[in-house]
């Protein structure tokens, strides 16, 4: 397990679209354990494999800091209701803005032994899946900000970012 480097905005990676993972083998073993210690050590919420560097359609996921999920060639099927509120990116460091997402989101996705599951989540965890199932196709939030972005200094008490 190691830690990898995360890439950052302008990094030609983030904007390329990811492939389909066809089969589990060591390596993309290894890359799940090492996008899990990454995501872990910048206290981030989810990681996608292009974040990375690796254009494989892999996303973790951990809003509680207890059980991550593993979401290969994850799509989302369903989604509904809306929030709005601060984002954030490890792609986009000291970084935030406002954007909106479904609060509801249904996904299905392979786990690490590569068996088909269904996840559903609301506030948070809807959020992070919709921000990273976009790395997969290539974007980032920053697309999405609604105004400005703004210095994650610069939040005043009491306002959170996510992500």
């Amino acid at each position: 397990m190691a830690i990898r480097n995360i890439r950052e905005i302008g990094d030609e990676v983030l904007t390329k679209k990811c492939k389909e993972v066809k089969e589990m083998t060591p390596r993309v073993k290894e890359l799940i354990e090492d996008m899990l210690d990454t995501m872990y050590e910048a206290n981030g919420v989810g990681l996608a494999a292009s974040q990375v560097g690796i254009l494989k359609r892999i996303v973790v996921i951990d809003v509680t800091g207890e059980d991550p999920y593993i979401m290969i060639n994850p799509r989302i099927i369903q989604s509904d209701g809306e929030q709005t509120g601060h984002e954030g990116c490890l792609s986009v460091p000291g970084k935030t803005g406002i954007v909106t997402r479904p609060n509801y989101v249904k996904a299905v996705a392979l786990n690490e032994n590569m068996e088909e599951y269904e996840i559903e989540g609301t506030e948070l965890l809807a959020r992070a899946i919709c921000h990273e199932l976009e790395h997969l196709e290539g974007h980032l939030y920053v697309e999405r900000v609604e105004g400005e972005l703004m210095n994650v200094s610069d939040l005043e008490d009491g306002e959170e970012e996510d992500e």
